[in-house]
């Protein structure tokens, strides 16, 4: 028996109760990139359930092209976010049984980061830092990346988030490199608490060439628990992360990683390893959604990558057994209607398929960690300190 848990990054679903705490008042992912880019067309996430969702909710906001299945093939909810953040570890802890509560340190949009952390830094590295804000990953390229050509000095950034980002063109400083200087900024971070250092390497001569590359790695903070995935590792059973899940999980509980760096590749992986693998949980995260189309505001270029996403799972849900169960869900929003450029603190999808169960109706669900607590329930290992199971209904 297998479970394939994918999260289909910043795929939100809904306003959350608490977003105008965050700035993202009105903020509805999917809802929205659906009216302004579609109808989408999705015919697998609207028989599985996709479309029962928006009902649960207070918004009610249809999907434009995706409604009610009257007999959906998995079980459909949402799931409310309980930790403080509205970032990729949070979500992704959260959703593994944690809870971050107080949240992961932010900084201010200009000059962010405290003296003291740039002078050891700077020190320990021997390279000057530019930037100092908050910034687009590629705005700041744009900006500064012609200034780091001639100079050496690294583009260092942040954002809404909890994030020490480190840009640098890769004929300037080898990856391997760059991954040294996020090495000795993670050390320098973990008193503040920040929640991740993130590595962007670039290439390109000018800035009008400049362009992101896949050898994006995230150095994040270690968590003082453990999470689902080293709790079923410690029972012997086999987790299988594609995409940058072992980064985000600090590469811990984690029996195998295949680190794509696009929805393609981590699609092929999820393929690859349901076809080979007999058991366990394979855990994947797609993340084209967020960091190609939700921060740089393209709702076309998102809806067209949900199709993609529908297109696939066409193809791959005829591959699970009667004993194999399918959770697809979302770790935040990134609604490319929104102003800005950063995360939206929102509602997530969650649709279970198991095949040969009718769907049901799960509800809104208080708390992303209802997923590790079902899949120790569906796995068999003890309960976990935090959720409920919705394995008794699936």
């Amino acid at each position: 028996m297998k479970a394939i848990l994918v999260i289909m990054d910043s795929v939100g679903i809904g306003t959350a109760p608490d977003s105008a705490a965050y700035g993202d008042a009105g903020a509805s992912t999917l809802p929205h990139l659906a009216a302004a880019a579609g109808p989408l067309v999705a015919p697998t996430f609207q028989k599985l359930g996709l479309g029962n969702i928006p009902g649960l909710l207070p918004q009610k906001e249809s999907i434009n092209g995706v409604p009610p299945c009257e007999a959906p093939l998995a079980s459909f909810g949402a799931m409310r976010e309980l930790s403080d953040g509205k970032d990729t570890i949070t979500g992704h802890w959260e959703i593994a049984g944690l809870e971050v509560n107080p949240g992961f340190h932010s900084f201010p949009p200009t000059n962010s980061f405290p003296p003291d952390l740039i002078a050891a830094f700077e020190e320990q590295t021997g390279r000057k830092l530019i930037g100092n804000k908050a910034a687009s990953g590629t705005a700041i390229i744009e900006e500064l990346g012609e200034e780091h050509l001639r100079t050496g000095a690294l583009i260092c950034y942040t954002s809404a988030d909890s994030v020490f980002q480190i840009a640098a063109n890769e004929a300037i400083v080898p990856v391997p490199e760059l991954y040294r200087y996020c090495e000795i900024a993670r050390k320098l971070c973990d008193p503040l608490r920040v929640g991740r250092v993130i590595a962007r390497p670039f290439v390109g001569t000018n800035a009008s060439n400049f362009k992101r590359t896949e050898h994006r790695r995230d150095f994040s903070y270690q968590a003082d628990e453990p999470t689902v995935l080293e709790r079923l590792t410690a029972a012997g059973i086999p987790v299988y992360a594609v995409g940058k899940i072992e980064d985000i999980y600090c590469h811990r509980g984690i029996t195998e990683s295949n680190h794509t760096g696009n929805n393609q590749t981590s699609q092929e992986a999820v393929t690859l390893w349901t076809k080979e693998k007999k058991d366990g949980l394979i855990i994947a995260n797609f993340i084209d959604t967020d960091m190609l189309y939700g921060h740089r505001r393209d709702p076309d270029g998102y809806a067209r990558c949900i199709e993609r996403i529908d297109k696939w799972l066409e193809g791959y849900l005829p591959l699970l057994g009667e004993d194999d169960m399918l959770i697809l869900t979302a770790d935040h929003g990134n609604d490319p209607t929104y102003k800005g450029t950063d995360h939206t603190r929102e509602y997530v999808p969650l649709l279970v398929y198991r095949p040969g169960r009718p769907g049901v109706n799960l509800g809104i669900r208080k708390g992303f960690f209802d997923i590790a607590q079902s899949l120790a329930k569906f796995f068999g290992i003890p309960a976990l300190p935090r959720g409920a199971s919705f394995i008794a209904y699936t």
